[in-house]
């Protein structure tokens, strides 16, 4: 099983690490066996599994749902689970007390998005036993304060906030932090003056380790390519291929034929 001081020492070698988001236990299995070394049971469940226009509705049920059915896959990867809206922002206890429920449930940690209200949250969190993994630039959960999902550090200003809240995370006891929608020269200078590895997602090719949604990557959905994600596969295609062509069969007496059904 990988740990947070496996991840570290990744950074140590100049090794990358390549992190992929799971909901579910066939996924998780696949990307396990295929030495995936962190799982992100990421809150984006809310956008795509679930249709929801941004990552603010999905629940800590829901979460915890998807963390639990994800762990159960896992042999060898790290599995991270994003805490929810409103699940750590409240309070410090009630923030440990949900953190501690992922890890009832099989998480190996959480992570949390930002840095100064959220500080004091982690360095408890760390305490306490529970890893946690920050994420800076482009917080889905901050959508309506950003206004969109633009870029973040492009001014200089904005670009010094964030050197300065990843510097705080790292204090704070992060073993690392996810580095989302930022200017690659940006990513690369925080991932030199970082100790913790940085994992990027539409950051650029210097952070310490890269991670993407499991759909985007994998294609699901034709209508959402942003630029940052590669597609791998067109599996949306694929299996609208496959369901037509059951369909096709269904209606023409095709299927089921002999070898599929029992005299």
């Amino acid at each position: 099983m990988i740990t947070t001081e496996a991840i570290i020492q990744m950074k140590k070698k100049k090794e990358k690490i390549v992190c992929l988001t799971a909901y579910d236990y066939p996924t998780a299995r696949i990307l396990d066996d295929a030495g995936i070394e962190i799982i992100l049971v990421g809150d984006s469940a809310a956008n795509v599994v679930a249709g929801e226009k941004n990552t603010l509705p999905i629940t800590m049920s829901d979460m915890l749902y998807h963390t639990k059915v994800v762990a159960r896959a896992v042999r060898n990867a790290m599995v991270i689970t994003d805490m929810p809206f409103l699940s750590y922002q409240c309070s410090i206890d009630e923030a440990v007390k949900n953190a501690g429920s992922f890890l009832k449930v099989g998480a190996a940690g959480v992570k949390l998005e930002g840095a100064g209200p959220v500080l004091k949250t982690i360095e408890r969190l760390v305490q306490v036993g529970i890893p946690v993994m920050g994420h800076l630039g482009l917080t889905p959960q901050s959508i309506h304060k950003f206004g969109g999902y633009k870029l973040r550090g492009k001014t200089k200003k904005e670009a010094e906030q964030i050197i300065k809240d990843a510097k705080r995370l790292e204090s704070a006891g992060c073993f690392a932090i996810v580095l989302e929608k930022i200017p690659a020269k940006l990513a690369k200078k925080i991932t030199r003056i970082l100790k913790i590895p940085t994992i990027g997602i539409g950051a650029g090719p210097f952070c310490d380790g890269q991670i993407l949604v499991l759909h985007d990557m994998l294609g699901f959905y034709e209508d959402f390519k942003p630029k940052f994600v590669k597609q791998y596969a067109r599996i949306g295609e694929e299996i609208t291929r496959a369901v037509k062509e059951y369909i096709n069969e269904v209606k023409k007496g095709i299927f089921p034929d002999k070898e599929h059904y029992f005299e």
